[in-house]
C-alpha cells in the first residue's frame, strides 16, 4: 500500500513540476546592438545578415537599427558613448578611423573581442589592402572590416552607345568632359556628369589617384600633428574647369553626399563618379544597361594614375558591455567572416571581397568573366604598390573636415570664390580643425 501511495506522491510533484516548467517564459537572448548607416539594398543586407545570424543560434539577438547617414550614426555613436548608452556595434565610416582610435575609453579593439571570447579569427585572411587600414603599426585589428569599397566611374551603357561613344573615350579627364559635352547635346541637357560624395572624390581620391598628399604625416597615419596639402596647381586647375563646366551643366553639382547616385539611375546623368558600394542600388533601380569603369586621371600627370583609397565602413566595438555581450558579438563577427556571406555582400553588393577565400570563390565560380567591372575597384586600390600619398587618410575629425571641404567646394562650384581661394580656405580652415582635435586628443 504504501508502494502505491508513494508512486502517486512522486507522481504528482512531477505533473506539478511539468506544469510550473511549462509556466516559465523561454530563456531570453541576450540583444547585441548594431547601428548602421547603409541603405536601400544595402539596408536590405544587414538586416538579412542579422535575420540569419538569429536564426543560427539561440543565445544571441542581432538588433539592427539604421541611425541616418554615416555623419549622423558616427556622432550618434560618440553621443551614446557619452550618455552611457552606446550599441555594442558601430558602424563608422573609413576616415573616422583616427577619431575612433583617439577618443580615450571608447572602443574594445576586435582583435581583443575575439582572442577573448576564444573565437578564430586570422586577420592574415583578409586583403592586405583593407585590414593593413583598421590595424595598429603591430598589425592588430581594432575594427571588422565589413563595407569596404574604392571609388569608381559609373557609365550609363545605352546613353554612351546613343552618343556615338566608347568607353575607351571616357579613361581621362579632358575625355571625359568631351563625352559629357556629347551626353549632353544627344539627351541629357541638365546634366553631362556629376559627382557624389565630392569632397571624397573630388579631395581624396583625386589625390590618391595622382599620388599627391591629402597632408602631410602621411596623410595622418603617422601623427597628429599632420597639416593639409591639397591646395596644388593640379587641384586648382581641376576645380577650375570643374566650375567652368557647371555654368553650362556639362558638370552638374548634385550635393555633398549620394544624391548624384539618384540622379544616376533616374538616367538624368549618364555618368557619375561614387563608390563601388552603389552597385546593390543602380542593380535594384537602374532601368538601362551600366557599369563602372575606373576613375578618370590627367595623362600629363607623371606615374597616374597611382593606387584608389579604401572606402565604405568598418565595424568598431564599443566599451562597456559584459563579457557575454562581447562572446555574442565574437560570435557575430565569426559568422560574417564566413566564406559564403563574404563572397554574398561582394558579389551582390559591389563592396570588395575582404578576404582572399572570398575573392578566390568568386573568381573559381566564373563571377568575374560574367561581370568583368565587378573586379574594377579592386584593380584600382591595387593597381600599384601604395606610396606615402596613397595609403589611406587619418585625419582626426574628419566629419568636420569634409563639410569645411565641401563648403569651400559648393562656393567654387557656384563662381563665389576663384578656386585656389577656395582651396586655400578649405586647407587653412581645415588645418584650424585638426589642431583643436590634436589638442584634445593628446
Amino acid at each position: 500500500m504504501w508502494r502505491r501511495l508513494l508512486c502517486c506522491v512522486i507522481c504528482l510533484a512531477w505533473c506539478a513540476g511539468l506544469a510550473w516548467c511549462a509556466g516559465l517564459p523561454a530563456q531570453a537572448k541576450t540583444e547585441i546592438h548594431l547601428w548602421h548607416a547603409m541603405v536601400e539594398a544595402n539596408r536590405a543586407a544587414i538586416e538579412q545578415l542579422a535575420r540569419d545570424f538569429n536564426a543560427s543560434q539561440n543565445e544571441f539577438t542581432i538588433v539592427a537599427t539604421y541611425k541616418g547617414s554615416y555623419d549622423a550614426t558616427m556622432q550618434a555613436g560618440l553621443a551614446a558613448f557619452e550618455e552611457g548608452n552606446s550599441p555594442h556595434i558601430l558602424q563608422v565610416v573609413e576616415v573616422g578611423t583616427a577619431t575612433m582610435m583617439a577618443t580615450k575609453g571608447l572602443i574594445k579593439p576586435v582583435h581583443e573581442v575575439m582572442r577573448e571570447a576564444r573565437q578564430y579569427f586570422d586577420p592574415n585572411s583578409y586583403l592586405p589592402a583593407i585590414t593593413g587600414y583598421y590595424s595598429t603599426a603591430k598589425g592588430e585589428m581594432l575594427s571588422f572590416p565589413f563595407n569596404s569599397s574604392s571609388a569608381v566611374m559609373w557609365i550609363n551603357q545605352d546613353a554612351l552607345v546613343k552618343a556615338g561613344l566608347s568607353q575607351a573615350q571616357l579613361a581621362t579627364w579632358p575625355q571625359v568632359f568631351e563625352a559629357a559635352r556629347r551626353l549632353q547635346a544627344s539627351g541629357h541637357p541638365t546634366c553631362g556628369f556629376s559627382t557624389a560624395w565630392p569632397s571624397w572624390i573630388m579631395i581624396e581620391q583625386f589625390s590618391a589617384w595622382h599620388n599627391l598628399a591629402i597632408a602631410s604625416k602621411v596623410n595622418g597615419i603617422d601623427g597628429l600633428d599632420a597639416r593639409l596639402a591639397f591646395d596644388t596647381a593640379l587641384h586648382a586647375r581641376h576645380l577650375s574647369t570643374l566650375a567652368q563646366l557647371q555654368t553650362t551643366r556639362v558638370f552638374d553639382y548634385s550635393g555633398r553626399e549620394d544624391q548624384a547616385e539618384g540622379r544616376f539611375v533616374s538616367g538624368e546623368c549618364a555618368i557619375v563618379l561614387s563608390s563601388s558600394g552603389f552597385f546593390g542600388r543602380a542593380q535594384s533601380q537602374a532601368k538601362f544597361a551600366f557599369r563602372s569603369a575606373p576613375m578618370p586621371y590627367y595623362p600629363d600627370v607623371d606615374g597616374a594614375p597611382q593606387n584608389s583609397l579604401i572606402g565604405g565602413a568598418s565595424l568598431w566595438v564599443m566599451r562597456g558591455k559584459t563579457p557575454h555581450e562581447y562572446r555574442g558579438v565574437a560570435r557575430f563577427f565569426a559568422f560574417l567572416s564566413e566564406i559564403d556571406r563574404q563572397a554574398w555582400l561582394h558579389q551582390r553588393l559591389g563592396y570588395l571581397p575582404v578576404t582572399r577565400v572570398a575573392f578566390e570563390r568568386t573568381r573559381a565560380e566564373g563571377f568575374y568573366e560574367k561581370n568583368p567591372f565587378q573586379l574594377v575597384p579592386l584593380e584600382s586600390l591595387t593597381r600599384r604598390p601604395p606610396t606615402d600619398n596613397s595609403r589611406g587618410v587619418r585625419l582626426g575629425d574628419m566629419i568636420g573636415l569634409r563639410n569645411i571641404w565641401a563648403e569651400e567646394l559648393e562656393a567654387v562650384f557656384a563662381g563665389r570664390k576663384a578656386a585656389e581661394a577656395g582651396l586655400s580656405s578649405a586647407v587653412g580652415r581645415g588645418d584650424a580643425l585638426l589642431r583643436a582635435f590634436e589638442k584634445v586628443a593628446r
